[in-house]
């Protein structure tokens, strides 16, 4: 009867043994498996970039095509305006990698030591960019150190040839020509509607001078009862509509009506205007630096820069795209502006708060008017 209770304690024993050790292996494994979770939630955060960009400005095959070559994941966020884009960098509640931007709110950022300096150089692709574009871009980065070009265009004015004589918009007079009352389009902008205006009074498009920019508003006000509307992105649809003869419009854009609309031409006035570039840059939020290089390289490679240049439709500074154009495109002062118009052309200069102030102030009373 002891041997029987013995041996049944015994057993009992190891059962309890073999439950303690079942238990303490499960929580091993499980905290194994924690860690494991951990180091992969890591690798995939290292193993990702968040890109903020304009709205449809890129090739969406070719994030895709990045992420299948490299294996590295594409957070991507688009925005409408640069402020808009200043505004959500500025809040700091997303860590973005790259941005692209307008160069006068890189100009704000840079006098904000908001951008990394960063050797662009050492791209494999970086000869690829046109040297001319560098140059432009060194009028506010001097050393190239801060903004990679990406796209580049002038704003000027889209007309219909059958209804607008090309003699009339070799002059920025024509968009306050009576003869065309209520069939003018302006940009829904404040610097871009401004710009319009110094130049038509020969100004610079940078001009500081509040009697300069009193004047401006003054015959913007004058204007107003013959505009037909202030648009964005609805200007190339709406001289395609035929609802308009002639619209302040971007190069692009209007590039962009006149292969929908044969009737359709784009002119740069005599007085001059402005050439924008757009450009790349990495913010000092960026926490995958490397991953950032390759996603810039990535954009600089030929058949990229193709894809993207077919897909937007704006002029691009890689050289290899630009050497397979036919001759008409190249041709085309709405996608690649000539040497002659650069040089007539201005890029636009960062404001300081007292002058952005002012501008909106003149702009508001415009819109009041």
């Amino acid at each position: 009867m002891m041997k029987k209770i013995l041996s049944s304690n015994k057993k009992l024993k190891r059962i309890c043994f073999c439950l303690i050790l079942t238990m303490f292996l499960s929580l091993t494994l499980s905290s194994c498996n924690q860690k494991s979770e951990s180091k992969t939630k890591k690798t995939t955060f290292s193993n990702s970039i968040t890109v903020l960009n304009y709205g449809k400005y890129i090739d969406e095959n070719m994030i895709k095509k990045f992420e299948k070559e490299t294996g590295i994941h594409v957070k991507y966020e688009e925005y409408e305006s640069p402020e808009e884009m200043y505004t959500k960098y500025k809040s700091g509640s997303i860590n973005y990698d790259i941005i692209c931007t307008s160069e006068y709110i890189i100009q704000k950022l840079m006098s904000e030591n908001e951008i990394k300096k960063t050797d662009f150089t050492t791209l494999k692709n970086y000869h690829n960019i046109d040297p001319k574009i560098l140059e432009i871009n060194r009028s506010f980065d001097r050393k190239n150190e801060y903004a990679l070009p990406y796209f580049y265009g002038t704003l000027g004015i889209l007309y219909d040839k059958t209804k607008v004589s090309s003699k009339d918009v070799q002059s920025w007079d024509c968009l306050w020509n009576k003869k065309y009352n209520n069939e003018i389009i302006m940009e829904n902008s404040v610097r871009d509607t401004f710009a319009a205006a110094l130049k038509k009074l020969n100004y610079s498009i940078n001009d500081t001078n509040k009697k300069h920019l009193e004047k401006a508003l003054y015959i913007l006000e004058r204007q107003k009862k013959h505009v037909y509307a202030y648009m964005v992105d609805e200007t190339a649809d709406e001289m395609i509509a035929g609802n308009a003869k002639l619209a302040l419009c971007y190069s692009g854009e209007a590039a962009t009506a006149m292969d929908s609309k044969e009737s359709l031409a784009y002119s740069i006035p005599k007085e001059g205007s402005n050439v924008w570039v757009d450009s790349w840059f990495i913010p000092k939020s960026c926490k995958n630096e490397k991953n950032a290089m390759m996603f810039l390289d990535f954009i600089c490679r030929e058949d990229v820069a193709t894809a993207n240049f077919d897909y937007v439709y704006y002029a691009s500074p890689i050289l290899p795209v630009v050497k397979k154009q036919p001759k008409d495109v190249l041709n085309n002062e709405a996608v690649f502006p000539s040497k002659e118009t650069l040089k007539n052309c201005e890029i636009f200069t960062m404001q300081d708060q007292k002058t952005t102030n002012y501008y909106s102030d003149l702009w508001m009373k415009l819109k009041a008017y």
